[in-house]
C-alpha cells in the first residue's frame, strides 16, 4: 500500500475478508502529508471546499471557522468535515462532480478552495470563470517517500506484488523509484493515474471505471483473484 498509512489502513480495512486473508499487506507510504504554517484569511467567504480529508485535517489543525458550509468531494472527506465540526455537504464523488453541483446550486460566494500543494482539476480556477467566485489555498503539502525496506525486499522476489496507485503524481513516484524482479499487478485510479505507469515491466493494469475508493477496491479485488489463478496455473505446469 502506498497511500499513508492511515489512509492504507482505512482502504485494507474495508476489502473484503476473503480478500485480505489471500495476501499479506505490506504498507510503504510514498507520500506524507505535512500540514502547513499558514494563516488561512475566512474574511468575506462564504464557503468551504474540501477534496480532501487531508486538506479537512490540515484545516482543523490551522483552526480554520468552523461556521461556514463545506462543499465535500467523497463519504470520507465529508465524514472527516462533519467530524471536526464543519457543516459538511457532500456534493459529488469526483472533483468533476463537486464543479457541476456548485454551479447548478450557484451558492453564496465567495468561496475558499483548501488543497494540498499539487492539486489537479484547477477548481478555483473553473469556478471563478464560470462566475462562482472561488479562492484556494494549500494548506499541506504531499512529500515523497522512498520504498520500505520490506517493499524493497518483496519487489526483488518472485511473489506478485499488486499495487493500488491513487494519483498520478503517485504513480509517476512510483514508476520512478520501482526496481524488482517480482511480478508487478497495478491498479490505477484514473486514467491520468495510468499513464506514467505504461512504461513498467507490469502483467496486468486495471483502470477503475470511476475514480472512487469503492471502484478502486473492485479493481484490487479483480487483480487479487487474477493473480492468484495464474500462481495457480503456473504451480501445475
Amino acid at each position: 500500500m502506498t497511500r499513508p498509512r492511515a489512509a492504507s489502513e482505512r482502504f485494507v480495512a474495508q476489502l473484503p475478508t476473503r480478500i485480505r486473508s489471500r495476501v499479506q499487506v505490506i504498507y510503504s507510504p510514498i507520500l506524507e502529508i505535512r500540514p502547513l504554517s499558514v494563516q488561512v484569511d475566512t474574511a468575506g467567504v462564504r464557503g468551504l471546499i474540501f477534496t480532501s480529508a487531508n486538506a479537512v485535517n490540515a484545516a482543523a489543525s490551522l483552526d480554520v471557522a468552523r461556521d461556514l458550509p463545506a462543499f465535500c468531494v467523497g463519504p470520507v472527506t465529508t465524514g472527516t468535515a462533519k467530524g471536526a465540526g464543519w457543516n459538511a455537504q457532500m456534493v459529488g464523488a469526483t472533483a468533476e462532480e463537486l464543479v457541476a453541483f456548485l454551479l447548478k446550486d450557484r451558492p453564496d460566494s465567495p468561496l475558499l478552495h483548501l488543497r494540498g500543494e499539487y492539486s489537479r482539476g484547477n477548481i478555483a480556477e473553473r469556478l471563478t470563470e464560470s462566475g462562482l467566485t472561488t479562492r484556494e489555498q494549500p494548506v499541506y503539502q504531499q512529500h515523497l517517500l522512498p520504498l520500505t525496506s520490506e517493499a524493497t525486499v518483496a519487489a526483488g522476489g518472485e511473489t506478485p506484488i499488486i499495487a493500488p496507485l491513487f494519483s498520478p503524481r503517485t504513480a509517476r513516484h512510483f514508476a520512478d523509484i520501482w526496481v524488482g524482479s517480482a511480478p508487478l499487478w497495478l491498479a490505477a485510479i484514473s486514467d491520468a493515474t495510468a499513464e506514467s505507469l505504461y512504461s513498467m515491466d507490469y502483467v496486468r493494469l486495471k483502470i477503475t471505471k470511476a475514480p472512487t475508493p469503492k471502484k478502486m477496491r473492485k479493481a484490487v479485488k479483480k487483480l487479487v483473484k487474477h493473480a492468484m489463478r495464474v500462481e495457480g496455473d503456473e504451480a501445475t505446469d
